[in-house]
């Protein structure tokens, strides 16, 4: 389970205040693949974020109740300084994971060639992307963290990014963030909305795309 115990979320920007997340006291289950439904700018990505431990929320606590991916895509983990090869070393080591069978699957997927020798700092974001991506899916995690980047890339990378994370993820959880409905009406049994800083839980997919075409989509 994932416990959001009076969490919210709000800036200080250039054009005055912007409140991301009403305080919000919600638990999500980790062992079904649940969607979160909002416009963009809406603040998916954010609570994605938090909920990863790579944001923090301005109020309240996150308890993780489950072994969660990062992001999927999200490549700021990485060093710059050290090649991929170093890098995964180092998340192997850090997950009790084996090196080489992670180092094996990740090379596979993300297709850098000799860069895997190079600092990241020189990849391209494309690069550090299928890097990341092809890392989260080496690691077995009980819930799995996805930021519309499954739908992302070409159409060679989309159909890849999707029959190695359903083999991957079988048996797993999944929180997805998206604006598309037919992404999350693939992938999703449950779902919420982000509708107007509230985050609306609803016990079937159908109601929260319901939901959301009827509030939010233009």
């Amino acid at each position: 389970m994932i416990h959001l115990v009076g969490i919210s979320k709000h800036y200080n920007t250039d054009i005055g205040f912007k409140r991301v997340l009403r305080e919000t006291n919600l638990t999500i289950p980790t062992g079904k693949r649940v969607g979160v439904l909002g416009r963009n700018g809406a603040g998916k990505t954010t609570l994605l974020n938090m909920i990863a431990g790579v944001d923090r929320p301005s109020t309240g606590m996150i308890i993780r109740e489950a072994r969660m991916s990062w992001p999927l895509g999200y490549a700021g983990g990485f060093h710059g300084d050290l090649t991929a090869r170093e890098n995964i070393a180092f998340v192997a080591r850090l997950y009790g994971a084996d090196y080489d069978e992670i180092f094996e699957k990740t090379e596979d997927f993300a297709e850098i060639g000799a860069y895997v020798d190079m600092p990241v700092r020189t990849y391209s974001s494309g690069m550090k992307s299928r890097l990341a991506f092809g890392l989260s899916l080496a690691i077995d995690f009980e819930c799995y963290l996805i930021d519309e980047s499954i739908g992302a890339g070409d159409r060679f990378f989309r159909q890849k990014s999707r029959q190695v994370f359903l083999e991957q993820s079988e048996g797993a959880g999944m929180l997805l963030v998206s604006h598309n409905e037919t992404t999350v009406r693939e992938y999703c049994e449950i779902g919420m909305v982000l509708y107007e800083g509230f985050l609306v839980p609803f016990g079937d997919i159908d109601e929260a795309i319901d939901f959301y075409t009827r509030k939010c989509a233009p």
